[in-house]
């Protein structure tokens, strides 16, 4: 597996490759100790051994096809996406230094998007599409088991089913996952055994599931105490 997780101002020398300039520097100086041109200088500092390969250089130069994750896509801009269509409908990148460099394999490239803009529909029409939906109780009750070390079975399956139920809330965030996981090692460290024996608790700690104020506000006791009883 390769990884590129994907940001804001995202751009080709982190997600392809970057020349390493400190160890140019330092065989620049030493060359020109020794007496070398200009033009060997400039031949040895740019070649193979002074690249650093990011992660799509790194998956079309295996030997063996890796598989390409390419993180929350969505968050880097259009230019970047852009680029990133043509390096994956072409498998090759050109280095000026270097010239054009065709892949050894071609990856299996995964890309995940959270929504947080529309992907272009020229990246659509290349990929097979999958949403992945929240997992049911029983699943996430698994997933909680496995993640929480020490955590009682019923207490994960309390948790599921409260956080299913949390989710059919009007929310402007609704808890994924990794809150549903933070949620259970907070009850797991307060030595929480059954959800429905201290609701206060219940509550207070809601905010490992709610993330902006509206929602906190929205979820009130009341709202936290009728939850509740459908967790059993």
């Amino acid at each position: 597996l390769i990884r590129l997780q994907c940001y804001e101002g995202l751009d080709q020398n982190a997600a392809l490759y970057e020349w390493n300039y400190q160890r140019q520097l330092l065989a620049i100086k030493t060359r020109e100790g020794g007496g070398a041109n200009a033009d060997a200088i400039e031949e040895h500092i740019f070649s193979e051994r002074y690249l650093l390969e990011r992660p799509l250089l790194a998956a079309i130069r295996r030997e063996k096809p890796p598989v390409l994750l390419v993180d929350e896509v969505d968050r880097a801009d259009e230019e970047f996406e852009a680029f990133l269509l043509e390096l994956l409908s072409d498998f090759q990148v050109s280095i000026p230094e270097l010239g054009t460099i065709k892949a050894t394999s071609i990856p299996r490239v995964v890309l995940t998007s959270n929504g947080t803009r529309e992907l272009s529909d020229a990246l659509r029409r290349r990929c097979l599409y999958h949403y992945v939906d929240f997992p049911d109780v029983d699943r996430e009750a698994k997933i909680i088991i496995t993640r929480t070390p020490g955590i009682d079975t019923t207490l994960a399956l309390q948790i599921a089913r409260m956080v299913a139920s949390v989710r059919k809330e009007d929310l402007r965030k609704v808890p994924g996952v990794a809150e549903t996981l933070d949620w259970a090692a907070t009850l797991t460290g307060l030595d929480m055994h059954d959800l429905r024996q201290e609701p206060e608790v219940v509550h207070e700690t809601m905010m490992c599931l709610l993330k902006t104020r509206e929602d906190r506000s929205r979820l009130t006791r009341e709202v936290t105490e009728r939850l509740l009883g459908k967790v059993a």
